[in-house]
């Protein structure tokens, strides 16, 4: 069975993940209430997702 010879060091592993970069989040208009939110989730303005209502807003009081 193959055995590394020595160890390898943490900087050396850590290389092979250095090449990824990040991308931004990708925002659509919310059919809803027409803001900005991130796709596949819950609008964070009104707290409808696919049509339906999921998170009940709370009511500012004046």
């Amino acid at each position: 069975m193959a055995v590394p010879k020595s160890k390898q060091s943490k900087s050396r592993t850590n290389k092979r993940f250095a090449n990824y970069k990040a991308t931004a989040a990708i925002l659509v208009e919310c059919p809803h209430c027409h803001e900005l939110k991130v796709a596949h989730q819950v609008c964070k303005n009104c707290g409808y997702y696919d049509g339906k209502e999921v998170v009940a807003q709370k009511e500012e009081k004046k």
